[in-house]
């Protein structure tokens, strides 16, 4: 996913709102950017951190310009673009998806986004070929990372991811095939369940695990060109933690 315009460099001055930051220009100017995450951005939002705006595609939006990355020592570790546009990694996956890239996903030849499903919800991917069982495929951004190289998912109560993780063993129940797709927006090279965070969120992955659904981690190579999903990283669950609790 390259970005078809060249980034705008600025300083964080505030992120409020959940969805707005302002941001000072390297002209002195202050914009107001949106901020396309709802997570609580952990170590993300440091007031003075650099990072890149992109323009919005619709001249006519109120808000000119997008966030994109922020520029930190994740997890104390050395300064590294971060990407906090959690509306990335379905781009990402789309792309990867079509290139052949996702081993675990090759070979289906029918990929629809945002197909209902469940209980009023919708997969991000729904994956088909002829004569094979239906493959439901969630994403989730994560870019939480307390200490060095390891990132962690969700870095907030996240009752509706969790409320996914239910709807994908109904799929798998149902003769399906299931998968979660966790797009890690840094560099990082293990992931786990943030399970201090979010413990309702911890049993319902570890409930999805022991009933079938498929887990994937894949770090992306960020910079201010573009971000690209680059390879796979080990997730960390205890083994303990692949039995659903009673």
């Amino acid at each position: 996913m390259r970005f078809p315009h060249p980034l705008i460099e600025g300083r964080l001055i505030l992120r409020y709102k959940r969805f707005l930051a302002d941001i000072l220009l390297p002209d002195g100017s202050v914009v107001t950017a949106h901020c396309a995450n709802p997570g609580a951005m952990l170590g993300l939002k440091e007031p003075g951190s650099r990072v890149l705006l992109s323009r919005a595609d619709n001249p006519k939006r109120k808000l000119a310009y997008n966030w994109e990355l922020v520029e930190v020592a994740a997890g104390g570790g050395s300064l590294q673009w971060v990407g906090i546009n959690t509306s990335s990694p379905n781009r990402l996956v789309a792309e990867a998806l079509r290139d052949g890239k996702l081993a675990p996903f090759v070979g289906y030849d029918r990929i629809r986004p945002e197909v209902k499903y469940g209980r009023n919800s919708r997969i991000d991917f729904l994956l088909e070929r002829d004569g094979a069982a239906p493959c439901y495929l969630e994403v989730k951004n994560c870019h939480l990372m307390r200490e060095p190289g390891f990132a962690e998912f969700p870095d907030c109560i996240a009752a509706r991811s969790a409320k996914h993780l239910y709807e994908l063993v109904d799929m798998v129940e149902s003769g399906a095939r299931a998968a979660l797709v966790y797009v890690i927006q840094m560099e990082a090279d293990r992931f786990d369940v943030a399970r201090d965070i979010d413990p309702a969120y911890d049993r319902a992955f570890r409930h999805a695990l022991a009933k079938g659904v498929e887990s994937y981690a894949y770090v992306c190579r960020m910079s201010p060109e573009g971000v690209v999903i680059e390879r796979p990283v080990e997730i960390l669950t205890p083994p303990s933690c692949h039995a659903a609790e009673a």
